[in-house]
């Protein structure tokens, strides 16, 4: 006679066995994939963090507050007082437009995009000032193919270079003009309207020209951006090392509630160098 715990588990046994071997499949195919992209080069693209580094003049430093210490406590813990606009970071579009996406609406999927890399460095040499023109993605284009749809486009110009010396960042005549390159809105609106493209990215502090800025007395360019309910990605490092075509992006985020922005580790997974 059979057993009858046998006769009412052999059934469900059965489903879950096939279950287990299904998941076990896809769990060697994600781990195949993630054996695969490391073997391509990673790329950092995020500066580090200080009291020192360049920031928005609303902003106040870093601040530092030692909750206990390790040779006393036993346990090292600080609390960091930050602007969501730190360092590298992105700007969700409520951080200038109400009743747009915050933070928290931008999911992982969107912030892990095909990248487009611009080099506007040599006009930008010529005219720190420079806000990149729909003639510059079109010629960008002609030579790469057209921007695709839910991609990031980033302006790669240098000046994070200038990082570590606020004074040489920020780049300001003798009226205080900052002479800092940027998007015109023009641009911008060819991306968002034209292309679809998800978010754009810089190396300087605004999307917006220093000189277009002071002239307008308003970041504009950045206020027309947010309002397209489109992210972006400030103060970005090292696009000087990534190809033009053929990257991943990826930006990682703290998830506070309803945040307009944060500071955000940025990489880039690239095609191995040769």
């Amino acid at each position: 006679m059979a057993n009858v715990n046998d006769m009412h588990f052999s059934q469900p046994l059965g489903k879950m066995e096939a279950q287990a071997e299904r998941g076990v499949n896809e769990m060697y195919e994600l781990h195949e994939l993630l054996s695969q992209l490391k073997k391509y080069e990673w790329v950092n693209l995020t500066h580090e963090v200080n009291k020192e580094i360049p920031i928005y003049h609303t902003f106040n430093p870093l601040q530092e507050t030692e909750i206990s210490n390790i040779d006393k406590d036993g346990v090292e813990s600080i609390e960091y007082t930050i602007g969501s606009s730190h360092g590298t970071h992105i700007d969700a579009p409520s951080h200038f437009a109400k009743g747009k996406r915050n933070l928290s609406d931008i999911s992982q999927k969107e912030r892990v995009l095909p990248l487009y890399v611009m080099d506007i460095t040599d006009k930008v040499k010529e005219t720190p000032g420079y806000a990149v023109t729909v003639d510059d993605i079109k010629a960008f284009e002609a030579e790469y193919g057209e921007l695709p749809e839910e991609s990031l486009v980033a302006l790669s110009s240098g000046w994070y270079k200038r990082f570590d010396d606020p004074e040489k960042f920020t780049n300001k005549d003798d009226s205080g003009v900052e002479h800092t390159p940027g998007w015109s809105i023009p641009a911008l609106d060819y991306l968002s309207n034209t292309r679809n493209v998800t978010a754009i990215g810089h190396e300087t502090l605004n999307t917006d020209s220093g000189v277009e800025a002071a002239r307008a007395g308003f970041l504009d360019a950045q206020n027309y951006w947010l309002h397209e309910d489109k992210f972006q990605v400030e103060l970005l490092a090292n696009l000087d090392k990534l190809p033009a075509v053929g990257s991943i992006i990826v930006v990682a985020v703290p998830h506070i509630k309803e945040s307009p922005g944060f500071p955000a580790e940025v990489y880039a997974i690239i095609p191995k160098i040769k």
